[in-house]
């Protein structure tokens, strides 16, 4: 590439443009005013190109040739050529070709070859692509902290999991005895990091309906260490096998079961409530084994009085069906109000099937019993419970937790002798007066 050519002088660098001044003065020829400055002030004129004698593409080694386009669309041409002498001169001639075949010539002397700038030199990238590199660096640094604060934490607690694992805890306190019954769950749900050493008891609350279960389990959650799940076997697509059975069974004791009756303060015993009804009775062999295998301690709570039992189950069905609390059905109240309300039902009973009924109920539990008591466990009664509350002393000592004051807002629904609650109470009577269960007639007690 090379500048336009004139015929007066070729000029390698562009000529700055004038400032424009007006000037007072006039033409040195027309006469006429002229805003140029005088000859004086005007730049000093260039020295005219030398004349060189015609070139042409033979007379100069290694010069090329090359033709433009005729303006136009004449049937001319030029031609121009460039040669580098020996002492670094160029020079460069310029032919046109003329209709005809005329072709006249000019040359001029451009000058040193290493005075001729094109287009100046490209600054290197190089500190630019370094920049750039390193705010990516920087920012990707700063993105990749945001999310592992915001997704890994999950990722955080799994790796203090498994840092938690490997460190041993001092069993020295724990007699021989009980360490097949002290466990150190590892929740996948949360982090026990500040409860890591803080040994947890299984165990299993085991009863009928009706036996003041509800109750209990309350008193045991009144503690701020103890966690009773409830009756976690109550749906029974977690009972269909023994298989889902000690699924379940699993996330409650490696506390993964999330329900009210989960703590603040760290865990010293977890556990539910099962009801002899609710697949136990059915799998009680495998039951049996996973308790003893797992460590579990079971505490039995049965009724004395089978009577009252039956009498609080047809009042329980009964308020089923018609929902006297408001539309809803309440199986345990917190109100004086709410439990007359319950109260004021009075089933009748069959006194034909009575006995037979009373029976089956009482074979039943001891059966349970029999065939559960490999298990470490303890067996209560509700009407000990309500008569000496001391005794869930020696629940929490059975447990191993610290003994505090259990507290329930349950309100016990049926708390009149018998005869004002059942409606053909002489018919009762006169069946069952003379029986193993006469007993039942007149064992009441006050709350």
């Amino acid at each position: 590439f090379l500048p336009p050519l004139q015929k007066r002088g070729l000029r390698s660098q562009k000529r700055p443009k004038r400032k424009h001044t007006r000037r007072h003065g006039r033409h040195p020829t027309s006469g006429r005013r002229s805003s140029l400055p005088p000859p004086a002030a005007r730049e000093p004129a260039r020295p005219p190109a030398t004349r060189a004698p015609p070139l042409d593409a033979t007379s100069c080694q290694g010069a090329r040739p090359a033709r433009s386009p005729p303006r136009g669309g004449g049937g001319g041409g030029r031609r121009v050529f460039l040669c580098f002498l020996a002492d670094g001169a160029m020079w460069g001639a310029k032919g046109e070709e003329k209709a005809g075949g005329a072709c006249e010539e000019w040359s001029y002397q451009l000058g040193n070859k290493d005075t001729l700038s094109l287009k100046a030199p490209k600054k290197s990238p190089l500190a630019l692509r370094m920049v750039v590199l390193t705010m990516t660096m920087i920012c990707g640094v700063f993105i990749c902290s945001m999310c592992m604060k915001q997704l890994g934490s999950d990722s955080w607690s799994r790796i203090v999991k498994i840092q938690v694992a490997e460190q041993s805890c001092n069993k020295s306190l724990i007699p021989p005895s009980e360490v097949q019954f002290v466990h150190y769950p590892q929740p996948l749900n949360y982090s026990r990091k500040e409860c890591t050493c803080t040994p947890v008891r299984f165990f299993a609350i085991i009863s009928s309906q009706r036996s003041g279960s509800g109750w209990f389990e309350t008193l045991l959650n009144s503690h701020i260490n103890v966690s009773s799940n409830g009756e976690i076997f109550s749906k029974k697509e977690r009972r269909i096998n023994i298989s889902s059975i000690i699924k379940t069974m699993d996330m409650v004791y490696n506390l993964d079961w999330n329900s009210s009756a989960s703590k603040n303060e760290c865990t010293a015993a977890a556990g539910f409530k099962w009801m002899l009804n609710q697949g136990l009775v059915a799998n009680q062999a495998a039951v049996v084994d996973y308790f003893n295998q797992r460590g579990v301690s079971v505490i039995f709570l049965f009724r004395r009085n089978l009577l009252r039992q039956m009498v609080s189950q047809l009042a329980n069905n009964h308020d089923r069906y018609l929902k006297q609390l408001k539309g809803k059905h309440k199986a345990h109240v917190h109100t004086k109000d709410e439990a007359n309300i319950l109260a004021k039902y009075k089933p009748r009973l069959n006194t034909t099937t009575l006995m037979w009924s009373l029976k089956q109920a009482d074979d039943y539990t001891r059966k349970a019993l029999e065939n559960l008591k490999s298990v470490r466990h303890i067996t209560l009664y509700y009407e000990d419970l309500v008569q000496n509350r001391t005794m869930l002393v020696e629940v929490l000592d059975f447990l191993k937790v610290p003994v505090r004051k259990l507290v329930s807002r349950h309100v016990k629904i049926h708390t009149k002798p018998l005869s004002d609650q059942i409606e053909n109470w002489d018919e009762v009577y006169n069946a069952l007066n003379g029986t193993k269960f006469e007993s039942f007639l007149n064992a009441d007690y006050r709350t």
